[in-house]
């Protein structure tokens, strides 16, 4: 069983991704993963929607260059060692994980050129700014709910 990700190729500047989010929201379209890659001027993002037929037909009418691919989504249990056991099935029979990236549920991680800025711009909107102690009070949170 695979599900279908959206590659659209990109030119790595500001709005890019934006313009592609909102050909997405024009088609009904919702992004339930995605990773942007860059590699300098141009860059990848990579997309799992819940339509990607519509997805599709959207980037092209824009002349978007985008290909389909199958690829395995995973739902693993939140535990430690967990991605690492997943990840060592694959190694003992020679299977090569050429990327990998989490789907969404709330919480995504961004790299930006400028850190401190995009904090401080995103601080009125309405987000919360997850910081590390947050994450490790999650999990730890989680762990008492379970004992």
């Amino acid at each position: 069983m695979t599900v279908s990700q959206i590659s659209v190729f990109a030119n790595s500047r500001p709005g890019h991704m934006n313009r592609v989010l909102d050909l997405f929201e024009g088609a009904g379209v919702s992004v339930r993963g995605f990773s942007a890659a860059d590699t300098g001027e141009y860059g990848i993002l990579r997309f799992i929607v819940d339509k990607p037929e519509a997805a599709m037909e959207a980037l092209k009418g824009a002349g978007c260059a985008c290909v389909v691919s199958p690829v395995i989504c995973l739902k693993l249990v939140d535990e430690p060692g967990e991605l690492s056991r997943v990840m060592g099935v694959l190694a003992k029979c020679g299977i090569n994980v050429v990327y990998s990236y989490s789907m969404i549920s709330t919480y995504i991680v961004l790299s930006t050129s400028e850190p401190e800025r995009a904090q401080a711009l995103l601080a009125d909107e309405p987000v919360e700014l997850i910081s590390q102690e947050d994450i490790a009070r999650i999990v730890a949170e989680r762990a008492a709910k379970e004992a």
